[in-house]
């Protein structure tokens, strides 16, 4: 029996490429991830704000929606004043804040350890993912009553709600950031006679750095909606207590004003993050 052997491919054998007109790259701003310019990423950060604002003046000043759904503009304006005038604002405001402080906080110092464990030590994942993996799917808010139960009617509840609803997220994306870093990085180390510790603090850490800023930004916009929903409950301040308030009375420029403040706080804390992230990571 005898085999032939298959005759190698030639260049003469290959289907010609079929001819495509030449295509006019598209402008930067339509382009997949190209760069824009300084100028053009302003305007278009200024538009995103102007243009809904612009939308609400109109409709508030044309009465297409009753005031009753959405005040005016000038209207919430004069609402936040005046719980700003008589100190409500500033109190309810500093409560929230504490409570994101201690609960959040918390769950930064329990997941970043744990994430960057995951990230790090297979064993660590094995135990750790399946468990975290579960529990994520659970709403703290359905924790509630439990909470009230074990820890009371107090402060502890708020902080714990805050706490359970972002830990296991945090610590989920930290591992994930983690397991990015380049495993040449850690051959080279290893190779330096760089040990495991000097590895896991002067290599994977600072790498995973500016990802874990990251985690901690998406994160913390989910610690403000927990803290509305923890001082639904029980509580004497707060901005959530105050729109429960406003909610009770109708008055809906109130609850705008808060939404208001709420937003702002947030954007301003995003916008600390990002340019600690971009600062601190310049070497990645």
């Amino acid at each position: 029996m005898t085999v032939t052997a298959a005759k190698p491919s030639t260049r003469a054998s290959w289907r010609p490429l079929p001819r495509r007109r030449p295509v006019r790259p598209p402008r930067a701003a339509f382009a997949i991830r190209a760069p824009l310019p300084g100028r053009t990423r302003t305007v278009l950060a200024v538009l995103s704000v102007l243009l809904p604002l612009a939308a609400w003046l109109v409709l508030g000043a044309t009465d297409a929606v009753p005031a009753r759904f959405l005040p005016a503009p000038d209207t919430v304006w004069q609402a936040g004043l005046d719980m700003a005038r008589s100190g409500q604002l500033w109190t309810d405001t500093w409560a929230t804040v504490q409570r994101i402080v201690y609960g959040f906080g918390l769950a930064i110092l329990v997941s970043v350890p744990l994430g960057v464990t995951m990230g790090s030590f297979t064993a660590a994942n094995a135990v750790l993912e399946p468990l975290s993996g579960l529990l994520r799917y659970l709403p703290a808010a359905a924790f509630t009553p439990l909470l009230l139960i074990w820890l009371g009617i107090e402060e502890q509840p708020k902080i714990a709600l805050i706490f359970l609803g972002t830990v296991f997220f945090n610590m989920l994306m930290i591992a994930d950031v983690v397991r990015l870093v380049p495993r040449d990085f850690l051959d080279v180390s290893y190779t330096l006679g760089a040990r495991r510790w000097e590895v896991l603090w002067k290599v994977i850490v600072p790498h995973s750095l500016p990802g874990m800023i990251d985690a901690v930004r998406v994160n913390f916009a989910a610690a403000w909606n927990l803290v509305v929903v923890a001082e639904l409950v029980n509580s004497d301040t707060g901005l959530g207590k105050r729109i429960l308030l406003a909610q009770r009375f109708t008055q809906t420029d109130r609850i705008f004003a808060v939404l208001v403040v709420i937003a702002v706080v947030g954007v301003l804390t995003d916008v600390l993050l990002r340019l600690a992230r971009n600062r601190i990571g310049r070497w990645v």
